[in-house]
């Protein structure tokens, strides 16, 4: 069997984003494997503890990559300042006699970004719109080449590292099964600090917001890379409370077209004709979002990558581009509308190395100094009484359950497939048990 109908089989998605189903990637021809070790958002620690911890496997599902790929590059990319990081890869590169490189990085925000990360280690720039596969590279997360390693051993994806940090008692990295409730989490961290409180699940810049009384709807899946306890008088609580009209009426009276937010945004930096600044000044002016869609500047938006410099680190008016562009990529897609973006050569900015945000600052304008420096080295596994695991868990298509209520499962025993011609990664049980119900989740019961 090949290595990607083992990744397919094994249902590995992207463990550093969205979710991306592997074995698609897995079906391309490339000049770059760039690994991705940025993990660029402040507070996670999870993708470290892996590349410390897994040094040896990361390199041979590199390697193996590489080879069935035949890709003439492979790179790991991780910041010049995770030092214990970039010994343990390198010295398990030259005990495989391994063709990797190590790219060292600035820690700035969002060195982890797809299309930012391509730029740094290839100097190519991926186009508006495009895939790194259009510059011939491939990204894949740390966590995903681990999960690699594991297919290449016949081993599903059932379980998953994640970080806990924030107001805990104990902060940790766990490794627990895909389904195991967020309550639990925080439990295996020592429990919260205080009655009140802010969840975010993943980083603190691009994560989800969950309000505290929806914590015991929440579980892990294929792509928590974290869970984030924050103060509920915080930035992120104020920012999950600010109402969309009340978001608008702002953009239109605050809003002094400094520019800041277009001379920091990574992806105007790359030349990437997004400018967030004069789709604030054209909402100024405008009804509603559907009554300016066809203008190209407000089409733009569909270019923003969600990373927050724009409103966490670069408007002095507190204002939020970064919400109004979703905003309008949504309505965008809704209409399925695309930006024509014609055939004008790109080429970054001069001053992009100048206007890089500094991940500590960007830290500090939410409040999370206090946590940006903790040394994480507590690490918890965990084996669940019971999971719900959801059918939609990466990009594509909700799986399609092939177990009912009663049946009893095996760890690693697929539960759900993807639908026929359609794109996503097929569910494995994380724990034996009884199924105990399926709806929009497959809970099972250990007995």
């Amino acid at each position: 069997m090949s290595l990607k109908d083992k990744v397919r089989d094994a249902g590995v998605a992207g463990c550093g984003g969205a979710g991306f189903p592997t074995a698609v990637k897995l079906g391309g021809t490339y000049e770059y494997l760039i690994v991705n070790g940025v993990e660029c958002e402040p507070l996670l620690r999870t993708d470290r503890y892996i590349m410390r911890t897994f040094a040896d496997r990361i390199v041979s599902a590199v390697s193996a990559v590489q080879k069935e790929l035949a890709i003439p590059n492979a790179v790991i990319a991780l910041k010049h300042n995770y030092t214990e990081e970039i010994e343990s890869l390198e010295k398990a590169i030259k005990k495989a006699g391994a063709s990797i490189a190590i790219h060292q990085l600035e820690s700035f925000y969002p060195a982890g970004d797809e299309q930012t990360l391509v730029y740094e280690v290839t100097g190519r720039i991926v186009p508006p719109l495009g895939i790194p596969g259009k510059v011939g590279a491939v990204v894949d997360n740390v966590g995903t080449m681990l999960a690699i390693q594991d297919a290449l051993e016949d081993k599903p994806f059932t379980h998953k590292y994640l970080t806990v940090n924030g107001d805990v008692a104990k902060p940790a990295v766990l490794r627990v099964p895909v389904g195991t409730s967020f309550a639990k989490c925080l439990e295996l961290a020592g429990g919260t600090l205080n009655d009140q409180f802010v969840l975010v699940s993943g980083g603190p810049a691009m994560g989800r917001i969950i309000k505290q009384e929806d914590l015991e709807k929440e579980f892990v899946t294929k792509t928590t890379s974290g869970i984030l306890v924050l103060p509920a008088d915080g930035y992120h609580a104020g920012y999950a409370d600010m109402k969309v009209l009340h978001m608008l009426s702002r953009a239109r009276s605050a809003c002094i077209q400094c520019s800041f937010c277009t001379q920091l945004c990574p992806r105007a930096l790359l030349g990437h004709p997004l400018h967030p600044h004069k789709v604030m000044r054209r909402m100024a002016v405008s009804a509603d979002i559907p009554s300016v869609l066809d203008d190209p500047e407000i089409q733009g938006a569909q270019l923003c990558c969600e990373c927050g410099v724009c409103e966490i680190y670069a408007c002095p008016m507190g204002l939020q581009p970064r919400r109004i562009n979703g905003l309008i990529k949504r309505e965008m897609a809704a209409r399925k509308m695309r930006l024509n973006i014609g055939d004008t050569e790109l080429k970054p900015d001069a001053e992009r190395e100048m206007r890089k945000a500094p991940s500590k600052k960007l830290a500090g304008r939410m409040g999370l100094a206090p946590y940006y420096d903790a040394d994480i080295k507590a690490f918890v596994e965990y084996q669940a009484e019971e999971v719900s695991i959801p059918l939609k868990m990466t990009v594509g298509a909700p799986c399609v359950p092939c177990v009912k209520a009663g049946d009893m499962v095996k760890t690693g025993d697929v539960i759900a497939q993807v639908p026929e011609n359609a794109l996503g990664a097929r569910i494995h049980a994380s724990i034996d048990g009884r199924v105990s119900a399926v709806d929009d989740k497959i809970s099972i019961v250990k007995e």
